[in-house]
């Protein structure tokens, strides 16, 4: 999806070609549609925020704002919750690892990373995002987001998955001589097999999180150590998003998280390496 520029509206109505100017236009709607919604939240925000800081009343806020307290208190309960703007503005781009099957040429999705993208999607439209497109990543080809986007891969998924750690000064992910994957702290040098791989294995699974800024956009970046560890990090990501945003707001930081499963269905999720903000 691309963003607009202020003259970008005016060569939109001038367009001589018809297809290419519906096609604009659409697309110029969509993100027009989610910079209001953002502003919605902004402004719900600063109402919040002036109630914080300097002790005014609603019905103060409301005159200095130049509407009524009524206007307000509407705005307070159905502008978009602040979390939101974890995510970015919008449209939002949800990116999943295609797997080639070699006999036939194929790329599909697995299973978890379909239910993993489900359930973030309907997340997303929660929080009244668009979501421009669900990609699915040929493992052959290169990829990078356009705008906003939540990417959900691992770096032998595919060639961003790999872009995108390599720059995470905080963790990663190995391959070690037994040809498992591990989580790795770059400080301590602690490495994290997924309990899938261990000797006596669990259904559980190890999954990396982190939410960086690519120029103007932001980036939430999700790889489990199996598919499975993707399902378990979104249900984490989208029910912790409160509070994740509360306290490192727009600061891009990196953490891990440990998943148990029934089947598909995550049962308990703790912590495995605390957030760490990214200096």
């Amino acid at each position: 999806m691309t963003t607009s520029t202020p003259d970008e509206f005016e060569s939109v109505r001038v367009d001589p070609d018809p297809i290419r100017r519906g096609k604009r236009a659409g697309e110029l709607i969509t993100v027009y549609q989610q910079r209001a919604v953002e502003l919605a939240r902004l402004r719900k925000e600063a109402i919040e925020d002036a109630r914080r800081s300097t002790n005014m009343s609603f019905t103060e806020i409301a005159s200095a704002l130049g509407i009524t307290k009524g206007r307000v208190t509407q705005i307070r309960n159905t502008a978009p919750a602040p979390e939101r703007a974890f995510f970015g503005v919008g449209p939002v781009e949800v990116a999943l690892p295609g797997r080639l099957i070699r006999e036939r040429g194929d790329v599909v999705i697995a299973s978890e990373d379909d239910t993993a993208g489900a359930h973030l999607m309907a997340e997303l439209e929660k929080l009244a995002f668009v979501v421009a497109d669900r990609v699915i990543i040929d493992p052959r080809r290169e990829w990078e987001p356009k705008g906003d986007a939540v990417v959900i891969c691992g770096p032998a998924s595919a060639h961003i998955g790999n872009v995108l750690m390599s720059a995470d000064p905080v963790l990663t992910m190995s391959l070690g001589d037994n040809v498992q994957w591990y989580i790795v702290d770059r400080a301590t040098g602690d490495h994290f097999l997924s309990p899938m791989d261990e000797e006596h294995s669990t259904r559980a699974d190890h999954a990396y999180i982190a939410r960086r800024k690519l120029g103007s956009h932001v980036v939430v970046h999700i790889a489990g150590l199996h598919a499975l560890g993707s399902v378990g990090a979104v249900h984490y990501l989208m029910g912790s998003l409160h509070e994740l945003y509360k306290q490192y707001g727009d600061k891009q930081f990196s953490m891990a998280i440990t998943t148990s499963f029934d089947g598909l269905t995550p049962k308990e999720t703790n912590v495995l390496v605390p957030p760490q903000v990214w200096s």
